[in-house]
């Protein structure tokens, strides 16, 4: 680690760096551009230079740099801007002898960037260093540290001459390396500390490294970790003076086993803070981080190939593996993952995926907010329905080595599943329509055991939860319901594709509410139909909801008439106030596992039906029609050519 490379790779898969040099009439722009390219100072200086193309071989990063310069007229102000908005970095000039441009930095030129939305790398730069006053030496820090302050995007600060050769290819080093191997992402310049992706990064490649899971890097270790980032390996006295640096400014990272985490990250910061940003990206890089801190996307399998009504599960491999993470990091033993014990399995991922929705609050937790096994598996079967490149990523976070495609599988087609009467799906999508105040909160609050409420809180987006259950003969499925607003249904069956997803419809209803009833039936009818205009007919069914309460007049015979009409079950009575939930679960399972069941029929689908079985039946007769005519005139053509030979 105390030798960077920098040279062997290509910095981020660049192919070039664009910089745009700005700043005040007459402050030196052209100048120091042309003097970095030509090595030499210019008598004449046009105006305005045209893009000027700096060879890879000019830094040792081997990325070539093109430099841009800007017109100083106030016409061409539009076209300054296009070019801000279109730079890797900018370079903002000053001169020295002529304080006015200096403050015209903070009064003018940076809050223009930040107007623009210019979010990259700034260097300023004194020009015509040579000029200035030498009654008038201030430090480069003093005049600028205030400015620093107040605009954290300026990267680098430098003087310069372009006529005594001072500091001029310094310029755009700096303006490269601050592309190539940026700040912002890994260190917090208020704070002077690494920033929190960089340190669960950084911990990672640690644990990578850490062959024999001791908690440190021996001496063997740590040169194996030297020559697979820096093609180089450590010479003895390197490591010992690597250990002794750590061991002065901070006694426990080091200990007799060897480096500690926590000294592999102060090592790090140490590096950041001298400048040296490259040590710390070649060794991201090496172990496939891009510039956002996280695996570059050729590391993560391209999205798989499926149809919209197919999905994608975790395989019997990938289970096993989360069970064994789930008992390491289960440290005190209890069955469940408490916060801090989940914080801790993901402190290897860029964040935890379990603390943003939709995964948030979408799976069973204790009293303690612990997550059991089945709770666990079922965030992870969630995440890997709704988005499989991202499950994967996650379990190559926390350790996942194999070979990562082998973690999912895609199912088999619904429709395909219909034909053959049987699923064989272990996650199953629910979605779970109803009018307002119909209970499908309430339904979706007791599947994740959660106590009843009579607060009525109105679900605005779609929502998850998502359990295990417990199938007669130990068989265990999973069940994703996804509860879809009254307001959102609109919306939902404007794609024509969005009910390929689904597995089962629920259709919520409040059983003591006539009005709630109608608007279940009429919610019923648009999935249905919807379904039939686009192939992707679900099984449905209905329940009544708030069963503790007395039931609307005529809600047998309504409910009757309408299961018989539309071919669909009775709808099934529950009571998440009374907890009583009359196998409702189990029932939505049994209607997943059995896709041609439990499709409702609308007039309209009937209609339909009828149509294309006359017509079917009409080209039946035609076709028998013309097979009866083809053979009589055959059967003519024989008798006319034996009439014709006998006589």
């Amino acid at each position: 680690m105390a030798r960077a490379q920098t040279g062997t790779v290509n910095p981020g898969g660049r192919t070039g760096v664009r910089i745009v040099v700005a700043g005040d009439r007459g402050t030196g722009k052209s100048s120091l551009i042309v003097t970095a390219a030509a090595e030499n100072f210019p008598v004449n200086v046009p105006p305005l230079l045209p893009p000027t193309r700096l060879p890879e071989d000019f830094y040792p990063d081997r990325v070539p740099i093109t430099i841009i310069d800007t017109s100083s007229r106030p016409e061409d102000n539009g076209r300054v801007a296009e070019e801000l908005r279109r730079a890797d970095a900018v370079v903002l000039t000053y001169a020295c002898d002529q304080p006015q441009t200096l403050d015209r930095l903070s009064t003018f030129w940076l809050p223009t960037l930040r107007q623009l939305e210019v979010r990259v790398p700034v260097i300023v730069v004194g020009c015509k260093l040579d000029l200035r006053d030498e009654n008038q030496q201030v430090s480069l820090e003093q005049v600028m540290s205030p400015i620093m302050q107040q605009f954290r995007e300026i990267e680098t600060c430098i003087e310069c001459s372009a006529l005594r050769h001072i500091q001029i290819p310094e310029v755009f080093y700096y303006a490269q390396k601050a592309v190539l191997h940026p700040t912002g992402p890994l260190f917090d310049q208020e704070s002077q500390t690494l920033k929190p992706r960089c340190v669960r990064s950084l911990k990672r490649i640690f644990i990578l490294c850490d062959h024999d899971r001791d908690g440190a890097l021996s001496d063997a270790e740590l040169n194996d970790f030297q020559v697979k980032c820096f093609n180089a390996p450590l010479q003895p006295s390197e490591i010992v003076g690597v250990k002794r640096v750590v061991q002065e400014k901070l006694p426990e990272g080091v200990n007799d086993r060897g480096l500690t985490l926590t000294g592999f990250l102060f090592l790090h910061a140490l590096f950041i803070e001298k400048g040296r940003l490259e040590t710390t990206w070649t060794v991201l890089r090496k172990f496939g981080y891009n510039n956002d801190i996280k695996l570059a996307d050729e590391l993560i399998p391209s999205p798989l190939r499926r149809t919209p009504d197919q999905s994608v599960e975790l395989t019997n491999e990938a289970i096993e593996f989360l069970r064994g993470i789930f008992d390491l990091f289960d440290n005190d033993g209890d069955g469940a993952l408490r916060p801090r014990e989940l914080e801790e399995l993901f402190s290897t991922a860029p964040e935890s995926p379990f603390s943003e929705a939709p995964y948030k609050d979408a799976a069973e937790r204790n009293a303690f907010g612990g997550l059991s096994l089945d709770g666990f598996l079922s965030q992870w079967a969630l995440m890997t329905l709704l988005d499989p490149a991202f499950s994967m990523e996650n379990l190559i976070y926390i350790g996942y080595s194999g070979d990562i495609s082998s973690t999912v599988r895609v199912t088999r087609k619904r429709r395909l599943d219909r034909k053959k009467q049987q699923s064989d799906r272990n996650v199953y999508q629910c979605f779970v329509f109803g009018p307002k105040k119909a209970g499908k909160s309430a339904l979706l609050d007791s599947f994740l055991g959660r106590p009843f409420s009579d607060t009525y809180n109105p679900t605005t987006e779609e929502r998850y939860a998502v359990n295990v259950v417990d199938q007669p003969g130990g068989i265990k499925k999973t069940i994703v319901l996804k509860e879809i607003p009254e307001d959102g249904v609109k919306k939902l069956l404007s794609n024509k594709e969005s009910l390929a997803a689904c597995d089962v419809a629920v259709f919520v209803h409040d059983s003591s509410d006539e009005s709630s009833w109608k608007r279940a039936t009429e919610l019923l009818v648009e999935v249905a139909s919807h379904g039939e205009d686009t192939g992707f007919e679900v099984p449905c069914l209905i329940v009544a909801a708030k069963d503790d309460l007395d039931s609307f007049p005529l809600a047998i015979q309504h409910s009757t008439r309408v299961s018989q009409d539309m071919g669909v079950e009775a709808p099934v009575s529950i009571s998440t106030k009374l907890g009583d939930f009359n196998n409702v679960f189990r029932k939505i399972i049994s209607a997943a596992e059995h896709p041609h069941l439990s499709i409702p029929e609308t007039e309209a689908g009937r209609s339909r039906k009828q149509y294309h079985r006359l017509i079917n039946r009409s080209l039946m007769f035609v076709s028998v029609g013309a097979a009866v005519t083809i053979v009589g005139l055959a059967a003519y053509r024989v008798y006319a050519a034996r009439k014709n030979t006998s006589s």
